[in-house]
């Protein structure tokens, strides 16, 4: 059922996809702070999260783990504005058989942007926080089999 929920949501994000607003106001415009390379350090090597823009309706991220010479893809994720409404689409290689999984923006200041999926299993919250013009903070949160989980995880620019 999930699966089918997420195939419409995602159809329909597509569907209403026919031209991007040119409105001044728009919340991609609020998301322009998270392109770059950012990096955070973890116990095996380095966790990579890049963001480029791919127009002004559309910017593209990937997540990426690499340990000594090797590199492991684990994230794909778009940032898609459509009419009035942001999407943040992400797509995990070991999770929910490789479909993409669409949060809808809730909120969007010049610092912070919070995604939301009520429906999906976990995470439920997509947080990002700018910290100051080389640092964010990514706050993942939700309920998992009936118990709260949050993970912060805090990055540094290392290329714009």
């Amino acid at each position: 059922m999930q699966r089918v929920i997420n195939a419409l949501f995602i159809s329909a994000v597509f569907i209403i996809s026919v031209s991007c607003s040119v409105k001044p106001d728009r919340d991609i415009d609020k998301a322009e702070w998270i392109i770059g390379l950012w990096e955070h350090k973890v116990a095996d090597g380095y966790q990579y999260e890049e963001w480029i823009k791919i127009n002004n309706c559309e910017f593209s991220g990937r997540g990426y783990h690499v340990q000594n010479n090797d590199t492991t893809l684990f994230e794909t994720v778009q940032l898609i504005q459509r009419q009035d409404s942001l999407f943040y689409i992400a797509t995990v290689s070991n999770q929910n058989n490789k479909q993409p999984i669409p949060f809808l923006l809730k909120t969007a200041t010049d610092t912070s942007l919070l995604f939301e999926n009520r429906q999906h299993d976990f995470p439920q919250a997509i947080k990002y926080i700018k910290i100051g013009s080389d640092s964010l903070k990514a706050v993942i949160s939700g309920n998992s089999a009936g118990k709260e989980l949050l993970y912060t995880i805090s990055m540094k620019r290392i290329m714009e």
